[in-house]
């Protein structure tokens, strides 16, 4: 990555969002973690463990899905910082229910951060992309995107649109030196995952090839590839990043 690149990573301080916004950094970027300012505990952690890059992962407050809040906050990023050449789209919940359960309120509030949020973020950067003439977006699905999972008609539906948005968009950009591409982590060490009792995790363990959960320096690696401006030549794909949990033709 060049050495002089800018990312946004939105969900930053998240367990993924952490890892990626580390490896990127390492790869050089300058990184803007985007996340929620209510999450003061964990704003000090994170802050805390990224000391190391010698202020070029920084903090920022943002709600994605406030359309407007996402506009302010690439044009206080590009007027105080520079232009935005990488984007990661790593925001996201989970509102689990059997469907005949689940209500309007879980639906809208899952479909507000993990679809609209892909939306606002990249509508507010890709002007400015498209005006250098360069520009890697790089959206975060799911395994259960592409399986499908109980209790997760929401989550399934929304990761599943993010890669169809990457690909439609992927079209739209190819010829102007921006790539658009997924990355769809399995089972990995965060914080929801971890909190499943042992024993389903086991069971969980037992159906991926390579025998362990993915760490979320297994995806912070593939976004930082993705970032590159070596993958020219990959866009509109679908890196599925799982330890052979699912593989497609």
């Amino acid at each position: 990555m060049n050495p002089s690149s800018i990312a946004l990573v939105t969900g930053g301080i998240g367990g993924l969002g952490s890892a990626i916004c580390r490896q990127l950094a390492e790869s050089g970027a300058t990184v803007i973690a985007a996340d929620l300012p209510s999450r003061t505990d964990r704003i000090e952690a994170f802050e805390r463990d990224m000391v190391a890059y010698d202020g070029r992962v920084r903090f920022m407050a943002l709600d994605v899905t406030d359309f407007e809040a996402c506009k302010r906050l690439v044009d206080t990023i590009e007027q105080e910082v520079g232009r935005i050449d990488v984007l990661a789209n790593v925001a996201g919940i989970t509102r689990d229910a059997s469907l005949r359960k689940m209500d309007k309120a879980q639906w809208d509030q899952l479909m507000a951060v993990n679809l609209d949020g892909v939306f606002h973020m990249s509508r507010a950067v890709v002007e400015g992309m498209l005006a250098r003439g360069y520009g890697r977006i790089i959206n975060i699905s799911s395994v259960n995107g592409q399986t499908g999972q109980f209790g997760q008609t929401n989550y399934s539906a929304a990761k599943a649109g993010v890669h169809g948005f990457t690909m439609a968009l992927a079209r739209e950009l190819a010829a102007k030196g921006i790539t658009v591409n997924t990355v769809s982590p399995g089972y990995c060490e965060t914080e929801m995952v971890m909190a499943v009792p042992e024993a389903i995790r086991a069971r969980i363990i037992a159906q991926i090839p390579v025998g362990r959960l993915g760490s979320p320096e297994d995806i912070g690696r593939a976004v930082a590839f993705l970032a590159s401006s070596h993958s020219g030549y990959i866009t509109g794909a679908n890196l599925p990043v799982n330890g052979g949990y699912f593989m497609s033709f």
